[in-house]
C-alpha cells in the first residue's frame, strides 16, 4: 500500500515543484515584455487585443475567470485601463492581485511620465492624472519596465529568479543593440513633424527627436471636427508636414481626407506588438515603427 501511495504522491510533488507563475497582463506591449522575462516559467494571458483601443477594452466575463486564477497582474499604472479594469478586479475576488500586494504590479513605476496635468480638467479631453499612459513607445521605458517585471517575478517565484535575471540581461542586450540602429535610421530626420490621430506617440517623439504634437483630435479622446481639421490642414501646408499616423482602431478615412488636401501620406502604425506578422515581439514592434517611419520620410522628401 505504501508503495502504491508513493506512485501517486511523487508525480504530484513533481508537478507542484514546476508550477508556473500565472501572469495576467492588461495590454500586449506589457505582455510582450513579460514573455521576454518570464519565458517558459510563466503562463501568460493578455486582456486587450493588439488592434483594440486600450482605453475602451471589451471587458468580457471570461476576464474575471482569468483574473481569479492569476498569481500576478501587470497593468500600466497610469489610468489607461481605468475605464474597464476595476470592475473586473472587483468581480475576480482574488486577494493575490489586489492593490498593495506583490502580485499587483504597476509597470509605470520608475518611468518619467509626460503630460502630467497640474490640475484635472475634463474640458481638456481624456487626460490622466498620472500623465500620458502610452509610455511604452520609448524603448528606454521598455527597458525600465523589463527590470520592474523581472524584480516582481523574482519576488513571486524566487526559485526561477536566476532564469528571470538571465532573460532580462538577454533582452537588455538585444534592445541596446537595436536602439543604436534605430537612432541611426532616424537621425537624418531629427526635428521633422508628423501628424497623429491621438496624442499616443509623444514618448516615441521624445526618444527620437521628432515632433508629433499636431493631432487630428481637437482634444484627447474627442472626435475630429471640421473646424479643427481645417486648422490641421492649414498647419500641414504652412509647415510642409507630409505624414499622418493612424492606428488600427482609428478612422483612416479622416486621415486620408486630410492627406488629400496637403499632398501628404497616411502611415498605418500598430499600437502594440502582435498586430501583424512583422510585430511578434516588443523589439519587432519598435523595429517596424522606426523603419516604416524612416522609409516614409525618404519617400516624402
Amino acid at each position: 500500500m505504501k508503495n502504491l501511495l508513493g506512485l501517486f504522491v511523487l508525480p504530484l510533488l513533481v508537478v507542484a515543484a514546476h508550477a508556473k507563475l500565472n501572469v495576467v497582463v492588461t495590454t500586449p506591449d506589457l505582455a510582450s515584455i513579460a514573455r521576454e522575462i518570464g519565458g517558459d516559467q510563466i503562463e501568460l494571458t493578455a486582456l486587450a487585443r493588439p488592434t483594440e483601443d486600450p482605453h475602451f477594452v471589451d471587458a468580457k466575463p471570461s476576464f474575471i475567470v482569468k483574473l481569479n486564477k492569476a498569481g500576478v497582474l501587470l497593468e500600466g499604472g497610469a489610468e489607461l485601463e481605468i475605464g474597464w479594469l476595476p470592475p473586473l478586479l472587483q468581480g475576480a475576488r482574488n486577494p493575490k492581485i489586489q492593490s498593495g500586494t506583490p502580485g499587483y504590479v504597476l509597470c509605470n513605476e520608475g518611468i518619467t511620465m509626460l503630460e502630467v496635468p497640474a490640475t484635472l480638467d475634463r474640458s481638456k479631453g481624456d487626460v490622466h492624472a498620472s500623465g500620458n499612459p502610452h509610455f511604452m513607445s520609448d524603448p528606454a521605458n521598455g527597458k525600465i519596465v523589463a527590470k520592474h517585471i523581472a524584480s516582481a517575478f523574482c519576488q513571486l517565484d524566487p526559485k526561477s529568479c536566476d532564469v528571470f535575471k538571465a532573460n532580462l540581461i538577454s533582452f537588455e542586450n538585444r534592445l541596446d543593440a537595436k536602439l543604436s540602429e534605430w537612432r541611426k535610421l532616424l537621425a537624418p530626420h531629427k526635428g521633422k513633424e508628423v501628424v497623429t490621430y491621438h496624442n499616443y506617440w509623444i514618448y516615441f517623439a521624445k526618444a527620437f527627436d521628432l515632433k508629433m504634437d499636431l493631432y487630428l483630435e481637437p482634444k484627447p479622446g474627442i472626435p475630429p471636427t471640421p473646424a479643427h481639421l481645417a486648422e490641421v490642414i492649414a498647419k500641414m501646408r504652412s509647415d510642409n508636414i507630409k505624414l499622418i499616423v493612424v492606428q488600427p482602431y482609428q478612422n483612416r478615412k479622416t486621415a486620408e481626407t486630410v492627406a488629400s488636401h496637403t499632398g501628404g501620406a497616411v502611415l498605418d502604425w500598430p499600437s502594440f506588438p502582435m498586430t501583424n506578422k512583422e510585430t511578434q515581439s516588443y523589439l519587432d514592434w519598435m523595429d517596424f515603427l522606426v523603419k516604416s517611419l524612416a522609409k516614409s520620410f525618404e519617400e516624402k522628401k
